[in-house]
């Protein structure tokens, strides 16, 4: 079941994107503003809304941990804002001047891409303000971008209808011609992947004029091998289909349509869940959030709805292969630090998975970020944060009292240990192989020119590695009791 929260109409134009963080929703419009919303009580920040665009706003996207926004503009600009204080850190202007569709952010660099309406991307790093590379990929214009989970390849969308992928590097490693007929509208990864001992698997949607949802499978089998098939068509709206996206979990998909509806899928075998019928115009935008069992919506009616989804329709939706969760070999979740390491946003997206919802503003006000929750006592529960009820404290006592005492010991489980150190992995990525190391060791093992496995002997069919943070988080768990 699908309810509606709420309904904000604040924009006087119509809604071109929404974006959520682990603690914000962030809508964009034609406007030429951006609004940012308290996911508590959906309450606009004191800061929104954000004015320094001159035209309308296409495209707005978080960073993982939510510490800055991206926005781009028919004015050519990508704007990077601060969501502590709301002020502008970074503007990029395109080359060339022309309207930007578009941007998505690397999950794990700086790396910021954007796409315009003259067929060109812009590669940035805005931590050092520089542009990285450009160039013209399509004499059509560039509607859709994304990185995959890895952050190491992006594919782009545009209203030629084509979508292919691409290195960092901007070398175009696939093209699926003609994907959706008369154009793509948008694309989104889910944030899980395989990986075997042969190749790497990502599960893309797309979008488009053709009225059709489609869920491909991009797979990389070496160094620059790729492609893509075709796993899904969708066909639950009857007119064009402008927004798509993933829930944080990979297992529902929505979609956005010309025809005013929103429909929610079952993103594993492509079964129709939902149809939602509350916009009284095109829906242009949709967006899960990462922490909560909410989704929202934009449309050209310029309002922007809040959905909550039901837990038993989260669970009709099971993971492709399960069995591989205990194993490291498919990634989930948006923990990746230490608990020593936990940002207040890391914490606060820890309360909402424990039920601890009606906390997030009290930590949010108190600044409690990984150190402090682990260090929280009684006392420190009632009189520094001023939580009344006694069963309330008993229970946030608890669940960390749970997360210290998770994977304690004496030694170092063995699979926390890198197979080439022996010693306990702060960054463990999977390699080929399939096994887990420390970041620095393998990739030292493979540039010494080393093209075989450091545990099978045999060659390594890629050098692509992937962040295993469900391992990482294990570790980081376990390290915090020690």
């Amino acid at each position: 079941m699908v309810s509606l929260i709420c309904t904000l109409q604040d924009h006087r134009d119509e809604v071109y994107w929404c974006a959520f963080s682990p603690t914000l929703l962030a809508t964009c419009s034609g406007d030429k503003t951006i609004r940012i919303y308290n996911t508590n009580d959906f309450s606009e920040l004191p800061f929104s809304p954000l004015s320094g665009h001159r035209y309308g706003v296409h495209c707005c996207s978080f960073s993982v941990c939510g510490t800055y926004l991206f926005t781009c503009s028919t004015d050519a600009l990508t704007i990077i804002w601060s969501m502590a204080t709301g002020e502008v850190k970074t503007k990029f202007e395109h080359p060339g001047g022309s309207p930007v569709r578009v941007c998505s952010l690397s999950p794990y660099s700086s790396l910021l891409l954007s796409g315009a309406s003259d067929g060109t991307l812009a590669l940035w790093d805005f931590h050092s303000k520089k542009l990285r590379k450009s160039k013209a990929v399509t004499e059509a214009t560039v509607m859709a971008c994304c990185f995959t989970p890895c952050g190491q390849m992006f594919v782009t969308g545009c209203t030629s209808g084509d979508i292919k992928v691409w290195d960092l590097d901007m070398k175009q490693l696939y093209a699926e011609r003609d994907a959706h007929d008369m154009g793509v509208a948008c694309c989104h990864f889910a944030p899980q992947f395989d990986i075997d001992f042969s190749s790497v698997e990502f599960r893309l949607a797309s979008c488009g004029q053709d009225s059709q949802l489609k869920v491909w499978i991009v797979s990389q089998h070496g160094a620059a091998a790729c492609e893509m098939k075709l796993l899904h068509t969708l066909t639950g709206q009857s007119a064009p289909v402008l927004s798509c996206a993933f829930s944080s979990d990979g297992e529902l998909l929505v979609s956005g349509s010309v025809d005013k509806t929103v429909t929610v899928y079952n993103a594993s075998d492509g079964v129709l869940l939902h149809t939602l019928k509350r916009h009284e115009s095109f829906v242009t935008a949709c967006a899960f959030s990462p922490t909560l069992p909410w989704m929202a919506t934009g449309s050209m009616d310029k309002k922007v709805n809040v959905w909550r989804i039901a837990d038993r329709d989260i669970g009709q939706a099971q993971p492709r292969n399960p069995s591989c969760q205990g194993a490291g070999r498919k990634l989930s979740g948006h923990s990746r630090l230490l608990v020593s390491d936990w940002s207040e946003e890391d914490v606060l997206a820890w309360l909402s998975e424990e039920g601890l919802e009606e906390l997030v503003t009290t930590f949010t006000t108190n600044n409690i970020d990984g150190p402090e929750l682990l260090c929280l006592t009684k006392e420190t529960l009632a009189s520094e944060l001023s939580i009344e009820s006694v069963g309330l404290r008993g229970k946030v006592l608890r669940k960390v009292e749970a997360l210290k005492a998770e994977l304690t010991g004496l030694d170092a489980p063995d699979e926390f240990l890198c197979p080439i150190t022996r010693e306990v992995m702060k960054d463990p990525v999977i390699a080929a192989d399939g096994y887990s190391y420390e970041r620095e060791a393998i990739e030292s093992w493979i540039s010494a020119k080393n093209r075989s496995s450091p545990m099978t002997n045999l060659p390594l069919p890629t050098t692509l590695v992937m962040p295993n943070r469900s391992l990482k988080t294990a570790i980081g768990r376990w390290t915090a009791t020690q």
